[in-house]
């Protein structure tokens, strides 16, 4: 019988893929323990937000046409006001003042 190998890949859905047709049992002369974690979550903050049902709808088609996921979207609009925000000096929301009324003299 002909011994398989382990995959050498970093994919997480290749690997998830392999083990999910595999025991870990036949590849243990393979293994080596690590000391150092193998996967590392990306930092940053994570946010929970709601939307309502249509909202959520709209913001899937329009990732939909761009070809990525909502939270890739979202991401991105969240930089561009927090940039914008950044330039201004004004939360992004804060209404602009009121343009100055110019009199003209007769």
């Amino acid at each position: 019988m002909r011994r398989q190998k382990l995959p050498k890949t970093d994919s997480v859905e290749e690997l998830a893929r392999f083990w999910d047709t595999h025991d870990l049992t036949d590849f243990e002369e393979d293994l080596e323990e690590v000391a150092e974690p193998v996967f590392v979550r990306a930092q940053g903050a994570s946010l929970s937000i709601a939307l309502q049902p249509t909202e959520a709808q709209h913001l899937k088609r329009i990732a939909r046409t761009k070809g990525v996921k909502e939270t890739t979207v979202l991401r991105q609009w969240i930089s561009e006001r927090l940039h914008e925000s950044s330039r201004t000096g004004r939360p992004p929301n804060q209404a602009l003042p009121p343009p100055s009324r110019k009199t003209r003299r007769a």
